[in-house]
């Protein structure tokens, strides 16, 4: 059972009002920001220099690693979702582990075979996941369906989808295929740097609201800004997918 389904005989009921509201801000957002969800580039200047280097260059791959992690939105606000009501460190650790061996795993692997995915796509389905998680935080599927999703095998399978999505940007960069594996392993070791940097942000934040007496009201608000977040990371994605 989740927390926030104990004493809240009334989810079901807000649950079609929440997907209402959600699409629409997902909506307001579409329209407010429309050019910013065509905007889906690699940063050009992290990708010029990427492509004038030859050869193994560690510390710029563990920078360019670390720095997508940290500022990755869609990757944060995942992970801020798994953690969410995990206390113990050996459970934040086990999930956070299965989310990294998936990441790590399609993000090398679809780098080193040339596997790619459209963009638009990918980041659609971890956008999805965003919406995933804040569905399995508010305890709707024990709700809805009645039945409780593996929480541990959607963590693994919602990171194989983030490491592809981590794999199209480096294909962008169309990095020199001289030390392409020292660099994407020196890339990989940056994102688990940047998670380990973005995990212990959000450990200090929860811990803290932890300790407030209103956490569980404000909990259910938050995982439901977090749901509606995810939708406008899908409508972005889908709207660049459509005029592309």
């Amino acid at each position: 059972m989740h927390p926030l389904s104990h004493g809240r005989g009334s989810v079901s009921a807000h649950c079609s009002r929440i997907l209402l509201l959600s699409g629409l801000l997902a909506l307001a957002f579409l329209i407010q920001g429309f050019e910013t969800a065509l905007a889906h580039a690699v940063a050009e200047g992290d990708k010029g220099y990427i492509q004038e280097i030859t050869g193994v260059n560690l510390l710029p791959f563990v920078y360019l690693g670390a720095k997508h992690m940290v500022t990755g939105y869609d990757h944060i606000l995942f992970l801020f979702g798994v953690i969410f009501f995990l206390y113990r460190m050996k459970h934040i650790a086990i999930y956070v582990s299965l989310f990294a061996i998936g990441h790590s795993t399609t993000m090398l692997l679809g780098v080193y075979f040339n596997v790619g995915i459209n963009s638009y796509i990918i980041d659609a389905i971890i956008g999805l996941s965003v919406v995933y998680k804040a569905l399995d935080n508010l305890g709707a599927f024990q709700r809805w369906f009645g039945f409780q999703p593996d929480t541990k095998a959607a963590t693994l399978v919602f990171g194989f989808f983030h490491g592809f999505g981590l794999s199209s940007k480096i294909i962008d960069y169309n990095i020199s295929p001289d030390g392409l594996v020292p660099n994407l392993l020196a890339f990989n070791v940056g994102v688990e740097i940047g998670q380990l940097v973005a995990l212990a942000m959000i450990l200090i934040v929860m811990g803290f609201w932890r300790r407030t007496p209103s956490f569980f009201k404000h909990a259910y608000t938050a995982n439901v800004v977090m749901m509606s977040a995810g939708f406008v990371l899908i409508g972005y994605q889908l709207t660049g997918l459509a005029v592309s």
